[in-house]
């Protein structure tokens, strides 16, 4: 039996070949629907999702007496692209709190800020989010949701993250996954929430 059919290009100089599986073991069925015409998509379609990394995080996590950014831990995940021409997708959402003042948040390309804004002045900060303490807030979790198409430019791994950071005052606090003040321990009203981050290759 022919392990292979090959098909040469109507005009020369190409050709397709459909080739059996390597083991006799392997028996496959490619079916061709019965529709209209139509295009085979393969992982070089630009716009094929190639593949789908993601993570969660249900855990708390604390930060507190710093201005710089600092990763939030269990909340990265990293992907290795298949070509430079592709790009990553990311989705992300953080549900944060504090108790007591100006907070922020960055979404990471290693250690490339993405999703931020541009730069004005000299003190405002670029980030993905930003929370400001007032009276009663410290009972609050806000959730800092979207999406953003990276173009990573490479074929090795990168890493997805959360950062957060008081760059305003370190007597600032940040909770993640849960409520920035908790009086009274375990009670009805001290819930707690998840973050994650997914990741999707998107071929160019």
């Amino acid at each position: 039996m022919t392990a292979k059919i090959k098909l040469n290009a109507a005009s020369g100089g190409g050709s397709f070949s459909l080739q059996a599986p390597s083991s006799s073991a392997n028996n496959r069925v490619f079916t061709i629907p019965d529709v209209a015409d139509g295009t085979i998509i393969t992982t070089a379609t630009s716009g094929t999702i190639l593949q789908v990394k993601s993570v969660t995080k249900s855990d708390t996590f604390s930060y507190a007496g710093q201005t710089a950014f600092v990763d939030v831990t269990g909340l990265s995940v990293a992907i290795t692209p298949a070509s430079t021409s592709n790009k990553i997708l990311v989705l992300y959402d953080l549900s944060w709190s504090t108790p007591d003042g100006h907070v922020s948040c960055r979404i990471m390309r290693d250690s490339t800020a993405i999703k931020i804004g541009d730069a004005a002045g000299s003190n405002r900060p670029r980030v993905t989010g930003q929370m400001h303490y007032t009276s009663g807030d410290q009972y609050d979790m806000v959730q800092v949701a979207g999406t953003f198409l990276d173009s990573p430019s490479s074929t090795s791994s990168v890493t997805y993250k959360w950062q957060v950071g008081t760059p305003y005052s370190a007597a600032y606090d940040i909770e993640i996954n849960k409520q920035g003040l908790e009086e009274n321990g375990d009670q009805g009203y001290n819930g707690r929430t998840a973050s994650s981050i997914t990741v999707m290759e998107v071929a160019g």
